[in-house]
């Protein structure tokens, strides 16, 4: 049997989009019962040469809606410039890349399956298919970024689990 890209896709990013969704709420919940403001958070870093707290949500929604969107173009680029955001925005980015992602239809994605694509970053670009793309190049950022989100959480205090980072797993009914 063949996996759709569809298949490799958007179910993988609903599953760890709710799983970041579940961790913000814990964050914010432990922010507020803390007396935390939450706002102060989104600069926050794992490590000086990291990049903060608010890119690593903005790029969960741009590795996994950003990618389609990407494949739809034939092109993909870093996001760009981060704009302060607040808590808040962080967690509405996450809902509203989730909302996106669920209304894509099966047939629109796999519609992409094959087609040539490429990361453009300045003067380098760098030709994928779409599947080379989702797997090794956005896929495995979409990850890094959920997990260092996860991460900057937890380092700071916020009560996780591996759990909480998983989502709803699709299992067997």
């Amino acid at each position: 049997m063949t996996t759709s890209l569809y298949e490799l896709t958007v179910p993988n990013y609903l599953q760890i989009l709710a799983g970041v969704s579940g961790v913000l709420a814990k964050g914010a919940a432990h922010f507020e019962s803390t007396g935390m403001n939450a706002d102060d958070f989104v600069a926050v870093r794992l490590h000086d040469d990291m990049l903060p707290f608010q890119f690593q949500i903005a790029s969960v929604a741009h590795h996994s809606l950003g990618a389609i969107e990407g494949l739809k173009a034939g092109q993909f680029s870093p996001s760009g410039a981060m704009h302060p955001q607040s808590y808040a925005d962080l967690q509405k980015m996450i809902a509203d890349t989730t909302a996106a992602l669920q209304a894509l239809t099966a047939d629109e994605v796999n519609a992409l399956s094959g087609k040539d694509m490429a990361f453009v970053m300045g003067t380098m670009r760098m030709p994928f298919t779409a599947e080379g793309f989702i797997h090794s190049f956005s896929m495995p950022n979409f990850y890094f970024h959920a997990a260092t989100a996860y991460d900057i959480l937890r380092t700071n205090g916020v009560k996780l689990g591996k759990r909480d980072f998983l989502g709803a797993m699709r299992m067997k009914a």
